[in-house]
């Protein structure tokens, strides 16, 4: 029987490409006679704060660790953010436990992601 479960996470976005989520767990060992499976994230809200005085741009892609390769961008495509303000992505996208998703912020230390996602077991 399979389970949904609601999380969120705060992160800061790095002025290089960096991993804001991954759903892979390292160790997926249990009782004798029991196999797991890794999870999969949905991802539903993502929120994206400034915290600082001037316009900061923002890219997030979906791929390998720490990536930021043509054709894997997923939201924000160095979309400007306000100063003091923040923008939003809703959805329904699904991510195996392969999947990174990574960030970048035009300025360090300026940009918060708040990552509202599912996380289904099985």
């Amino acid at each position: 029987m399979a389970e949904q479960r609601l999380f969120k996470c705060l992160a800061a976005i790095p002025a290089s490409a960096g991993n804001l989520l991954n759903g892979a767990i390292t160790s997926l060992t249990g009782p004798v006679g029991f196999s797991y499976t890794q999870p999969r994230i949905i991802l539903r809200h993502i929120r994206i704060v400034n915290k600082s005085a001037n316009a900061v741009a923002v890219s997030l892609w979906v791929g390998a660790t720490g990536g930021s390769a043509a054709g894997t961008e997923f939201a924000f495509g160095a979309e400007s953010i306000p100063a003091n303000s923040h923008a939003d992505w809703y959805g329904e996208f699904v991510m195996d436990s392969t999947d990174f998703l990574t960030g970048l912020a035009g300025t360090v230390t300026t940009l918060v992601a708040n990552i509202e996602f599912e996380v289904g077991f099985s």
